[in-house]
Formats: C-alpha cells, structure tokens, sequence
C-alpha cells in the first residue's frame, strides 16, 4: 500500500516570467522554512552564475506536501539554450504549470516548452502572473495562451486548460481577476483537481528512468530519477538497461527522496516519486534501471542536437599561466569530460589540432556559462570564433533557423528591419503600440551572430531582442560579417594614457589605460575595415622644457567593456578570445606580425 499520494509538476515558461519567484511562494506556504530563517529570493537558483544573471539555468527539485499529496515540483531553465534540460524532465512530470507574464503574454520558448509537453500528452495548468503590473492585460494574454495551443494542435482536452491569475512574488493565486487573493491555495487545488496523482504500481517491478544526473565528491556520480514502477530501496540489487541496449549490474548504495529543498536519506522510495541513487558508477541520462532479470527499457529520451560549435583549446598566449590553475590539454580534456556526465546538451570531439576540442551546443550562452563556470574553476581557454551546424537533409545542406521576437521604439524600427533583412531575416508580422514596434522574424542563427551589441547600438538600449530555435531550413546564402577591422597591439608592455589618446581617433577602444598588453592582442574596434597595428604603450617623451597645463592629465572616452558572450559574438575567423579567471581579452590566433602578414598572404 502507498503512504501518500503523489504528483509530480514542473514549472515552465520564458525567462523571467516569475518560475523561481513562483517555487519560492510554494515553499515559503508549505511550512518548511522556520519562523525566524532568513530566506534569499529565487532560493532554487543556487548557483553564482544564475544569480547574477537572474535566469534558471539548470533544472531543480524540491517537494512540498498539500491536503495529503506529496508534490515534487521541478524549475525548469526559461532560456532557449537550455532548452534538453526541460525536454528531459518533461517525461518525468504529471503536469506543468506554464507562467505568462501578463503584460507580455506568451513568448518564443513559451512556445517550445509548451510544444513539449503537449507532445507528451500532458495537460498543463495555465497562471497569469503578474496581474499587478500597470501594462497588464490577462484577459487579451488567455485568448493570446488558447492561440497557441491551437497553433501546436492541442487536443480537445488539452485546450480546455484551467486558468489561474497570481502574483507570484506576493504568494497569491485567484480563480477570477475581480476575487480578493490571500494564498496559493487556488493553484494547488486546481492541479489536484485537474491532474490524479500517480496510480499505486508498488506491486509490480521496478522501473524508473534517469532524467538528470549530480555529482558528489565522497559519493560519486548520482543518478535522478522518477519510479514507474515497483519500489526501490537501499542496498538492493539492480540491472541497468543503456543507450545501447546493454545491460549493467550493481547495488543501490545510498537513497535518497526530496523534501522540501532537501535530499533526505532514506531506505525506500515509492512507485511515482522521484528519487536519488548512488552505487552505478556508470549511469546515464535515459537509463532504466530494473529488477536483474526483470528489467524492462523505457523509451530513450530524445535531445535536441547542438546548433553551434567553438573550438576549446590551450591558451597559448605570452600571458598564458599568469591566472590559471589549469592550463593543460590534459586539464581540458578531463573538465570537459566531466561536464559530458551532467550537460546532455554538449558534445565534444578531437580536432587535427591535438591542443583544441570541438565543443558543440544548443547556442552561445550555453557555451558561454560552460566557459565562465571553467574560468571560475581556475581554467585558461581559448576560443574560437562559433560557428553554426549544419545538416545535409534529401541531398541538401541545412542550416538552423531562430525566431526572433522584437521589441522596439518606432523611430528605431527601420534600422532594425533593414539589419534583419540583410541578415536573411524574413519578417512574419509586425504591430505597432504605444510608440512600440514589435516585429516576428524567422532568421538563419549564422546572421545573428554578433548582432547582439549592433541592436543595442541601433537603438539606443531601448529595444529588446529574444530568440528562440526554430528549425533547419535550406541554406539561405551569404550573410554579411563583421565590417570593420581591429586595432592590434604591436608590443608587450603597460598600455599608456597618451598612446591610447592619440588612437581615439581611429575607433573604439577595449582597455583602460594601465592595462598589460601583448604583441597580437586585440585592443579596439577600427573606425576602417582593415586592421591597424599600433603602439598601446607609447610614452610622451620626457624633457626640462615646462609643459603646458593641457598635458598634465589627458581625457579619455569611456573604454568598451566586453562582457565574455561580448567577445565570442565580436571576433572573426582569425581572432580568438582568451578566457582566464582574471581576464577575457581578444587576440589574433597568430600573435606576431611578420608570421600573420605571411600567412594572409
């Protein structure tokens, strides 16, 4: 017999549409903070990187217990990139809760992550969050949310969803926009209402599936996981079914259950929850682990394949080994094998370069936090300029497509439909609304590259760009790229104010003066398309003749900062960005003058 009933849920939407804020109120009502425990916000987004950044990065379970359910609620990442972590735990989950920001309504991987779990039949309870904002719209958002479930041919029962409206960061949920909200209780009986908690198949054999995989220094790799069927316990003995179809033996060591945000230890899971194993050093995202003899395979999940690629490889700068811990091919190989276990989305290959690996994933800020949690490890790296994948379909090559979603002021809207036009960009709407433009374009991901800083610049800070994966599509043709050049440095040394002021003229600077510099590094953007080598260290020449007062201190304009996915979207095929844990600099891949000059030609 089962003890408590159970359901599972993930919480899936766009970025920042409240997922975090939303698990917070569920736990904060459900009793299992202490009176006097400081709480920080978003307390699911444990990691240095998802606080900064204030995005979901990687999918999280807690479990809280409401009337007798116990229910395991997973967070899933709202941002495109991201996007394997929420196909995999969809399989795992009895319903999602799908947030829609009430201003904005539904966004690009709204779509994709609801299109998911209608695929695998699940019938999603909608919350309109943020009522409370001043732009609000709830009712035009419902027709917006129905729209699209009509686009992603949900069935019949499918599009009757429930709504719920909330704000989230308040911990309230009301049945109509005209009720006086107090908590969360509307939400948590309408998922009870809707969905029936997982049937009792404790008898039969045990089947769960892995999802999602940890890993701990003392117990080793950890496998996570829902349970179909039967019960697991401590110290029994299992076979594990593979990918490939092989099958493993071994024995459950330790075991674990959620409550609340807590992995607690236990000597028994149930059919339906979703435990923690340790013992099978060999275990996978997809496995199915079973009774020896008995096990029966699940279907594999399936991840979507990588769009873009860059080349990791030793940093090999003179400044190489100044910052770093880890600086070998040895010392990469073994972090990006490492990284294999738990980031399903990545894959990783030799080159004909024995110092570099193709890493290959679902788009730049995938790569780019794998490269700023290995800067923060104490690794050195240099990348290559991404690269998108492209597949060979009935004999012709295709490329990946994004849809990007636009937002801009009016005046600014030209310039961004000219830019998105050259890039290949077919506009599939456009509306206007107080004073704003917003614009739906299928663009290929080869011209979006480096065009993050060039919206920006276009309009002003004002606008707002979000994109999503689309598809593959035949190869749309050459897409225009970067059209200046750079201003290189021609010597190792201290890059000197009075230097830098005299090449202001000729672009935009990327240091500061006092910045250490080397023959070969990037230190601005050119105003000409041709690269300049220059002198960054260049001192006035000293004499006993009185200077004038205008010398004594020399103004400089603001020096361009470039953030990490800054100097991956800015450098070109020749170029390589160097990535230590005290630095991001920008550099040619051959660093000499006279050697570069002779290979161009």
């Amino acid at each position: 017999m089962r003890t408590k009933e159970i359901i599972n849920i993930a919480i899936i939407a766009h970025v920042d549409a409240g997922k975090s804020t939303l698990v917070d109120a569920f736990l904060g009502q459900s009793g299992i903070f202490r009176e006097n425990q400081v709480v920080v916000d978003c307390i699911m987004d444990s990691d240095d990187l998802e606080r900064e950044r204030g995005i979901t990065i990687y999918s999280k379970n807690c479990a809280i217990e409401h009337d007798g359910y116990k229910i395991n609620i997973v967070d899933t990442p709202g941002h495109a990139d991201f996007s394997s972590e929420v196909e995999r735990v969809i399989r795992s989950v009895d319903t999602t809760i799908l947030l829609v920001d009430a201003a904005e309504g539904p966004m690009p991987q709204t779509r994709f992550v609801l299109q998911k779990s209608l695929e695998k039949g699940l019938k999603p309870v909608v919350l309109i969050n943020k009522i409370d904002k001043k732009n609000a719209r709830p009712e035009v958002v419902k027709d917006m949310i129905l729209d699209l479930f009509i686009d992603l041919n949900a069935s019949d029962e499918q599009l009757e969803f429930p709504t719920v409206y909330g704000i989230a960061t308040e911990g309230i949920a009301i049945y109509n926009l005209e009720d006086e909200g107090e908590d969360l209780t509307p939400l948590f009986d309408t998922i009870i209402d809707r969905v029936e908690s997982y049937p009792d198949k404790n008898e039969e054999p045990l089947q769960m599936q892995v999802y999602d995989l940890a890993y701990d220094d003392y117990l080793g790799r950890m496998g996570i996981g829902r349970i179909y069927q039967g019960q697991l316990e401590k110290g029994q003995k299992v076979e594990v079914s593979k990918r490939d179809g092989s099958i493993n033996k071994g024995k459950i060591n330790k075991l674990f259950s959620y409550v609340g945000l807590s992995q607690s230890e236990v000597d028994r899971v149930e059919s339906g929850d979703i435990a923690v194993v340790t013992g099978l050093p060999e275990i996978s995202i997809g496995d199915t682990i079973g009774q020896p003899g008995k096990v029966d395979p699940l279907p594999v999940i399936d991840i979507e394949e990588p769009t873009l690629s860059m080349n990791f490889q030793v940093n090999d700068s003179p400044f190489a080994g100044q910052a770093g811990e880890y600086l070998t091919t040895r010392h990469l190989k073994a972090r990006l094998d490492r990284e294999l276990e738990v980031n399903v989305g990545l894959e990783v290959e030799r080159t004909e370069d024995k110092d570099a690996f193709k890493v290959s994933g679902r788009g730049e800020l995938h790569l780019s936090i794998l490269l700023e949690n290995m800067r923060r490890e104490g690794y050195e790296v240099a990348v290559s300029m991404p690269k998108v994948l492209m597949k060979e379909i009935d004999g012709r090559r295709h490329e990946p497509i994004e849809r990007v979603l636009v937002d801009v002021p009016e005046e600014y809207s030209g310039t961004v439909i000219e830019k998105l036009n050259k890039r290949k960009g077919l506009m599939q709407s456009m509306m206007q609304e107080n004073g704003y433009v917003e614009l739906d374009y299928l663009v290929p991901t080869r011209g979006l590259i480096g065009y993050k800083s060039e919206f920006i610049n276009d309009t002003s800070g004002e606008g707002t760009i979000i994109r999503s994966f689309e598809r593959y599509e035949p190869f749309k043709g050459e897409v225009p790229e970067r059209n200046n050049g750079v201003l290189i440095s021609s010597n190792k040394g201290t890059a000197r104010a009075y230097a830098l002021s005299n090449l202001t003229d000729r672009g935009t600077l990327f240091i500061e003066p006092g910045t250490d510099v080397y023959e070969g590094m990037i230190i601005g953007l050119h105003n000409r398309e041709n690269d300049l080598t220059v002198n960054p260290c260049k001192n006035k020449k000293l004499s006993n003749v009185r200077s004038n007062s205008s010398d004594d201190a020399v103004q400089l304009p603001p020096a361009k900062k470039m953030t990490l996915e800054d100097a991956l979207e800015f450098i070109a095929e020749d170029e390589l960005v160097e990535v230590t844990p005290d630095a991001i600099r920008i550099r040619k891949k051959i660093t000499d003058e006279k050697m570069r000059l002779r290979h161009a030609n």
